[in-house]
């Protein structure tokens, strides 16, 4: 197995775990932010958490589109083979991948802002965020 085919069936698994995931946060509310967190932080988390969502979900499907153009097969490790969803030579699936390296870039500056936040409740708040998440 490739490093491409590595990419690929991982690319398929956090998609298989961020729909399991929001199927779960659907139905289970998560435990309310501390009261006397001042609303920018409330606002900064939503935004932050929501477009984590968001891009842990697109970037997945952009960059299936983009395999499928290129006319590669795109599974789960060689145990499950999904089908294309963009027709080899799509120009349309090449340009995915375009916007997928680019919003790669901008899940990577979430990802940062979200550790950072994390640090900052736990070693400048220390307001029991980090325990709030735990089960």
């Amino acid at each position: 197995m490739g490093l491409i085919d590595w990419h690929l069936s991982v690319g398929a698994l956090i998609l298989a775990l961020v729909l399991t995931r929001l199927g779960w946060r659907l139905t289970h509310r998560p435990p309310p932010a501390p009261r006397d967190l001042p609303s920018f932080l409330r606002v900064t988390a939503r935004i932050t958490h929501y477009g984590l969502y968001a891009l842990l979900l697109i970037l997945p499907l952009l960059g299936w589109a983009n395999a499928s153009s290129r006319g590669w097969s795109v599974g789960l490790f060689g145990l499950v083979s999904l089908p294309s969803i963009v027709p080899a030579g799509s120009p349309l699936g090449h340009s995915l991948g375009d916007v997928h390296k680019t919003l790669a870039t901008a899940l990577l500056v979430l990802i940062a802002l979200h550790v950072l936040g994390a640090l900052y409740h736990a070693l400048v708040l220390r307001d029991g965020t980090l325990r709030r998440m735990l089960p």
